[in-house]
């Protein structure tokens, strides 16, 4: 390992052990009917993650968000790339698609619940309605700002419009809308869980629901545990391949 990333290791462990300090002295102050304490909290995830039963929440979770990511990113790239192109249609669609950004979803769903009903449709809906919108912001800035020249070329070349998309415009593009997907992704996963929350009787969302109901700290800190190691993992990940992105188009 370089220097650098010696002390990024470094820096990250250092953030991680205050976090945990900060943590079990929050727990010293709340006390036991408001939080668990970090150790007993990693213990109490173990047991649960044990269980079939918790399993099968999490695999229904996964299996909700997973679908609803893949939509929210298709067709986000789709709205992206089709309003992208033509500049008059950007200029007109960008304030209504960062509206539709600053709304809070949750007002949505009684809405995605008549449509969908309860169960996996209607998670699935809501977590692709908390995605798309920034697939499809980012992807339309990144390909209405593309280099001229690149379509210039691509003209005299005579290229199809679909090798235009493929060998131009994406690769082009590509480092706005890996970020549209990075912040894609954490709403989307917030957007699932609380599609569980309110209209499901499975997944991590449901429990925790159950627990915020039956006051069952226990839980409630176990499964927030788990969903916030989860994001963190996985954005810590984008996050470094999106600055690499950038540094190789500068």
């Amino acid at each position: 390992m370089t220097m650098r990333a010696w002390s990024s290791t470094l820096n990250a462990l250092v953030l991680v052990g205050l976090l945990l300090i900060a943590w079990q002295a929050l727990f010293e102050v709340a006390g036991e009917h408001a939080m668990a304490p970090p150790i007993e909290t990693f213990r109490y995830l173990g047991q649960l993650l044990a269980t079939n039963a918790f399993w099968g929440h999490l695999i229904e979770t996964g299996q909700a968000f997973l679908l609803a990511l893949v939509l929210a990113v298709i067709l986000g790239l789709a709205i992206g790339f089709v309003l992208g192109l033509h500049r008059f249609s950007s200029e007109v669609a960008e304030p209504i698609l960062v509206a539709l950004y600053s709304v809070p979803k949750i007002t949505l769903y009684p809405i995605v619940l008549l449509a969908f009903g309860l169960g996996m449709p209607a998670k699935v809906a809501f977590g692709t309605i908390h995605g798309i919108v920034p697939v499809a912001i980012f992807t339309m800035s990144a390909v209405s700002n593309t280099k001229p020249v690149l379509l210039k070329t691509a003209r005299v070349l005579k290229l199809k419009p679909w090798k235009v998309v493929t060998s131009v415009l994406f690769p082009a593009a590509l480092p706005e809308i890996f970020t549209g997907l990075r912040v894609g992704f954490s709403l989307t996963l917030i957007g699932t869980l609380l599609g569980e929350m309110f209209g499901s009787q499975r997944g991590l969302g449901y429990l925790l629901m159950t627990a915020i109901g039956l006051q069952n700290i226990k839980v409630i800190m176990a499964v927030t545990l788990l969903v916030v190691l989860f994001a963190a993992a996985v954005s810590t990940l984008l996050i470094i391949i999106d600055h690499r992105l950038h540094r190789r188009a500068t």
